[in-house]
């Protein structure tokens, strides 16, 4: 007869060994193997009978096509990550940091669902009394004003998933919120609850769930101290769509952006900004993170990157300043720092400008993180307009990727970005030359060709 046994099991990848490690040897992490005991499974292939399969092969083109009917949300951001709406029978993680705004925002949609259907919100973290004040502080959000306590809208703290079940068959919600996922456990595994056995077989039992009784199933998920959800590979892979709540917890601004959508397109944004009664939408995000901007400052430039497939323009802000040590500093927040040393090296090589001597420093204002290289030009421009102490054209918005040779390349999207610097009220916009490409010009609007790095930086700045 097998016996049972013990091994050992990252929380960080899911990387299992028969001997405990102090360091995955996978990813990396320390002191995240955990022991878990693996039970024998009973043999009972012999006395199962045979059962024939329910499922019947069907041509794909006899099959109907069939628009999935989604629920509106009053909430367009939101709405708008998820791709138009609520799908019945689908199941979403929504992960981010601690203090980020997740069960607020998770709270904020299940009130609004609540107005005409049944919704039942299980926590796992926080007892009933703690969720009654979040709600008593939404609801006196007069400027939201549909956030009320509706009839429809059922509480439950509980971590037991058969318990869980049971309450959705009593309920029979259309919506069903877990806070978190990482709380709840089956009393079938000997493992604790957070491991990787765990999350796996209860996310399992709601994904079953959600597809066979069409009730949408939304799970909030714990982050690891590098950023990514707790047992990440576990759970994308059995979720529909995963979403991940970022934001600097200076900054009031959070991006609920979509990493993964079975039911619209990947990489989309939702900008909200956390207040008191709650997370607020963020209707014209560019409007919001240039009201602040002083455009007759020397290092400050704006760049129009996408995120999704929405433009947003954004403040880069340079800074160099004279070094006291024999290396200088290379400092960027925001942006990926080898791509501003690969800048300051373009900058130094192709330009001609002395930075060898000179601290450099990198800010994308907002609290956003740009991953694009659409942003390059308007990251270079900023550098040397710091060092030559002279302001870039407040009425000019940049694009371009910056090439080692020191040559601009053409970015995809063009057509976007410009109509999005066009509204806002920019004149014009400094692009690469284009050789074939052909895009549509706002009425209006200054479009400045620019084939070298060193070229747009003469066309950007003002001269004194």
């Amino acid at each position: 007869m097998p016996k049972s046994h013990t091994q050992y099991v990252c929380q960080e990848c899911g990387r299992t060994t028969i001997q405990p490690m102090g360091r995955c040897p996978s990813c990396g992490a320390w002191d995240s193997m955990v022991e878990e005991i693996i039970a024998p499974a009973q043999d009972e292939a012999k006395d199962r009978a045979y059962t024939p399969p329910q499922s019947k092969p069907v041509r794909l083109s006899e099959i109907e096509g069939e628009n999935q009917d989604r629920w509106p949300l009053g909430m367009a951001e939101f709405a708008r990550v998820l791709g138009g709406g609520m799908v019945p029978g689908s199941i979403v993680l929504l992960g981010g940091d601690p203090g980020i705004g997740k069960s607020t925002l998770m709270l904020q949609v299940a009130a609004e669902i609540a107005a005409e259907k049944t919704v039942l919100y299980v926590s796992g973290e926080e007892s009933a009394r703690q969720i009654k004040m979040r709600a008593e502080r939404l609801q006196n959000a007069k400027a939201a004003g549909k956030l009320s306590h509706p009839e429809h809208l059922y509480l439950v703290t509980e971590t037991n998933l058969d318990a869980i079940l049971a309450h959705v068959e009593q309920v029979k919600p259309a919506l069903l919120v877990v806070d978190s996922i990482q709380t709840v456990f089956m009393d079938g595994l000997s493992s604790s609850a957070g491991s990787v056995s765990q999350v796996r077989e209860c996310a399992s039992r709601l994904r079953e769930l959600a597809k066979t009784s069409g009730i949408a199933v939304f799970l909030i998920g714990h982050v690891t101290k590098d950023g990514m959800i707790a047992g990440p590979r576990v759970l994308e892979h059995i979720v529909d769509t995963v979403l991940q709540l970022e934001g600097d917890r200076f900054q009031s601004y959070r991006l609920l952006r979509s990493m993964k959508n079975r039911f619209g397109p990947t990489s989309e944004v939702g900008v909200f900004e956390m207040r008191e009664q709650g997370m607020a939408e963020v209707t014209n995000p560019s409007e919001a993170f240039l009201a602040e901007r002083m455009s007759d400052a020397p290092g400050s430039s704006i760049a129009v990157t996408m995120e999704g497939t929405r433009p947003i323009l954004v403040e880069l802000q340079g800074l160099t300043s004279t070094t006291n040590f024999g290396n200088p500093r290379r400092t960027t927040n925001g942006m990926d720092f080898n791509r501003l040393l690969l800048i300051t090296a373009v900058l130094t090589r192709r330009v001609g400008l002395r930075l060898a001597e000179q601290d450099v420093f990198l800010n994308v204002v907002g609290g956003l993180t740009i991953e694009e290289p659409a942003a390059d030009l308007a990251a270079a421009v900023a550098i040397a307009s710091s060092l030559n102490d002279q302001p870039v054209r407040a009425d000019l918005a940049l694009i371009g990727e910056v090439g080692l040779s020191g040559e601009l390349r053409w970015v995809a999207h063009m057509d976007a970005r410009l109509r999005e610097a066009a509204k806002l009220g920019f004149k014009g916009a400094i692009i690469p030359n284009r050789l074939k490409s052909k895009i549509s010009v706002p009425d209006g609007f200054e479009i400045l060709e620019a084939r070298s790095l060193g070229q747009a930086i003469k066309l950007a700045l003002v001269t004194k």
